[in-house]
């Protein structure tokens, strides 16, 4: 009998225990919700030839050159045309790892999948080589942001009559790279990492603008986004990271005294001024706004990248019935009714304005430096990756002498790669200078007066 109790004490012990367990709460780990940046921090962009192509890198740096001025970040561009994960791999120490990243974005599978339709040991090796990529990120201290293969479009590689492709792989790839895209989605939410859906929005508005033009493409080459499609890119970056998506929004009105007031974000406001025939009132931004090259434009316009994500607002109440001139710093910048001026008008996309023109400016000396310098670079680290590649083909056939000759021409050319990309380094940073010489918004004054 003693021994029948003490075996239900135990049991009930056990259960108990269990119970306990089943009770607890799982703590599952939370994706990044937003980048969380200050002066200093680095931001590694490592990915293929996409990246490499120097645009949705290029025009996120513009977003951070204006959108931040006084914060001084290190950008790199570690994008190598023709790159799988395997040769992120091969180049991580000295062309990620070198720049000490806070965090590394990474956009690598569109050469992974090989083009043909999904392949499980293809898609298995890929996984395993991102595994690695993540966790080497992750040993040097900083964040992955994991983002998905871009668009493969079909309809491009079939209007495309010069390179015959597989029928069902042209097909199915663009499938291919959601599938990779959705798992690359699900070790951010259970790493707790960054993530950035670039797949969905490219596919989206090229799917909307086929309802009216069924041969618009973003991709005319099925694989490479031009510079829409990377404006496309970009702004999925500022929406997925969280980032400030308004420059600023002034609200001006007279009270019943007759005295005016103002409500601001994004900067500072003084001096309002009733004159004459309107008012007048000095203004000093924290930022600019999101300016591109003029290439950008229709990209621009697909994502309304001025409207949400670079609001610069503009309200006024209590003015006299009538249009009304805005000058800026004495330059006229356009005509608005009275009522229009109530409701508020947007300028970040005003190119009259001496903000936009900034901006401008800011955006033109980094297409400077990512076409020349940054260019230069990113051809360093390519003459790598046909090194790195050759290297692996002559160990795994070591009797191959052309191999091993080809081998031995490939290891003279990248002798030295470590030098000069900090050369190249360097003269991107004098560039970056110049940037920081004409980024900061100075006061500038603006007045409102009744239109002849």
């Amino acid at each position: 009998m003693r021994k029948f109790l003490l075996s239900l004490t135990l049991l009930a012990m056990v259960n108990g225990h269990l119970a306990a367990q089943e009770a607890e709460p799982v703590q599952f780990a939370k994706p990044l919700a937003q980048l969380e940046l200050q002066d200093g921090d680095s931001i590694v962009f490592l990915g293929d030839s996409i990246t490499h192509q120097r645009l949705y890198t290029q025009y996120v740096e513009d977003y951070f050159y204006t959108r931040f001025p006084e914060m001084r970040l290190k950008i790199h561009n570690s994008g190598v045309g023709g790159a799988r994960a395997w040769d992120a791999l091969q180049r991580f120490d000295d062309d990620v790892a070198a720049y000490k990243p806070k965090y590394v974005t990474v956009l690598l599978g569109m050469n992974d999948g090989t083009y043909v339709p999904y392949h499980d040991e293809t898609f298995q090796t890929y996984r395993q080589d991102m595994i690695n990529v993540v966790d080497r990120i992750q040993d040097i201290g900083a964040t992955p942001i994991l983002m998905t293969p871009t668009m493969f479009d079909a309809r491009a590689a079939r209007l495309n009559p010069r390179r015959k492709r597989d029928p069902d792989a042209t097909a199915l790839y663009n499938s291919v790279l959601a599938y990779y895209g959705t798992w690359c989605q699900e070790i951010a939410t259970e790493r707790g990492l960054g993530f950035v859906d670039m797949w969905s929005p490219l596919n989206q508005i090229t799917f909307n603008q086929r309802k009216t033009d069924p041969n618009f493409t973003l991709i005319a080459d099925a694989v490479h986004p031009g510079a829409a499609g990377q404006v496309v890119m970009a702004t999925a970056m500022i929406d997925n990271l969280g980032l400030p998506r308004r420059v600023s929004n002034i609200k001006i009105s007279k009270a019943a005294n007759g005295d005016w007031a103002a409500k601001v974000t994004g900067g500072e406001i003084t001096e309002i001024k009733e004159t004459e025939d309107g008012i007048s009132f000095h203004w000093e931004a924290d930022s600019l706004p999101w300016v591109l090259p003029e290439e950008a434009a229709e990209g621009v316009k697909l994502t309304r990248l001025g409207h949400r994500l670079s609001g610069e607002m503009l309200e006024v109440h209590g003015l006299n019935p009538g249009k009304y001139d805005l000058l800026i710093d004495g330059q006229k910048v356009g005509t608005y009714d009275s009522t229009a001026l109530g409701r508020h008008i947007e300028l970040q996309g005003n190119a009259k304005t001496p903000q936009y023109q900034q901006a401008l400016a800011v955006a033109m000396k980094n297409k400077e430096r990512n076409e020349t310098v940054i260019g230069e670079l990113r051809k360093e680290w390519l003459g790598f990756q046909r090194y790195a590649r050759t290297r692996r083909s002559a160990e795994a056939a070591p009797d191959n002498e052309q191999l091993q000759k080809q081998l031995k021409v490939q290891e003279a050319g990248v002798e030295g790669i470590v030098e000069r990309s900090a050369k190249l380094t360097a003269d991107a940073t004098a560039l970056e200078d110049e940037i920081f010489e004409m980024n900061t918004p100075p006061k500038r004054e603006y007045v409102l007066k009744l239109a002849n």
